[in-house]
């Protein structure tokens, strides 16, 4: 099975040129992977024809690092992901305050990938306020 023909191609993130000289493009697990990272980095009304498209995390920089605003990071993944990648199921996101900087939570997210049922996990760091 040809994971590009499940999972679907495209341009690799970050954008960078490959060792032929061309545009490097991703596919299968690694394209999804990317596909997260991206709809978690872009902010709502950064992509002019889809102002709601992304994850909306950006105001969470001025937030406190407390339980609150860590739920509130946990539900807005899983909303993001729900909407804007239809190839997986989110399982969990777990947001724990980063034990190396006081201003920073580790993210956690478990997901099914929905064509072949595998599980997968993406980790990424957020830097918060004080």
């Amino acid at each position: 099975m040809d994971p590009g023909q499940v999972y679907g191609r495209g341009i690799a993130f970050p954008p960078h040129v490959g060792a032929d000289g061309r545009v490097a493009f991703s596919e299968g697990e690694q394209n999804i992977r990317e596909s997260i990272q991206i709809i978690l980095r872009t902010d709502f009304n950064e992509r002019l024809m889809q102002p709601d498209f992304g994850g909306g995390l950006g105001p969470m920089l001025f937030e406190p690092n407390i339980a609150t605003t860590r739920q509130l990071i946990s539900n807005q993944i899983t909303a993001a992901l729900g909407l804007w990648e239809p190839r997986i199921n989110v399982e969990s996101v777990d947001v724990e305050a980063d034990p190396n900087d006081p201003q920073a939570v580790v993210v956690a997210i478990t997901y099914q990938l929905v064509a072949t049922q595998a599980r997968e996990q993406v980790n990424l760091g957020l830097a918060l306020g004080s």
